[in-house]
């Protein structure tokens, strides 16, 4: 059981932030183009630094906690957890950036959801829609 335990982490990963597609409606799935547009980059760094690391022997992984099949010379659990992560925070991105839709969605599903929230008044300090997107630090 342990040699699945690095998967069984990125399954749980996976399995826990599903229903932000398929409930919530982040449509990251929906475009691929765009999911491997933010993917790659990350893909490439990451597995570019892990190669670096582990060939100076700055760390290293655990055939324990692993599998044993190797991509390149890193665990596919690895090549894994660097498509998994950036995936579920897109998922989480998407559907934190679209609060108030996502609320009238919900809303619209049970009626026991239908206080509008967006007439209250934003706290001290929020991010507004445009301040989230205006870039650059003030």
């Amino acid at each position: 059981m342990d040699r699945l335990r690095y998967l069984l982490v990125l399954a749980a990963c996976l399995a826990v932030t599903l229903p932000l597609e398929a409930v919530l409606g982040a449509r990251v799935y929906r475009r691929p183009r765009r999911l491997l547009a933010a993917l790659a980059p990350v893909l490439a760094v990451f597995v570019l630094w892990d190669l670096v690391a582990t060939a100076r022997g700055h760390w290293w992984f655990s055939p324990r906690y692993t599998t044993g099949a190797t991509l390149l010379g890193l665990p596919v659990e690895e090549w894994l957890f660097f498509l998994v992560v950036p995936l579920c925070a897109l998922l989480t991105f998407e559907v934190l950036g679209r609060g108030p839709a996502v609320r009238r969605r919900l809303s619209r599903r049970d009626p026991a959801h239908l206080a509008d929230h967006s007439t209250q008044a934003a706290p001290t300090g929020a991010a507004t829609p445009t301040a989230r997107t205006g870039g650059g630090h003030g």
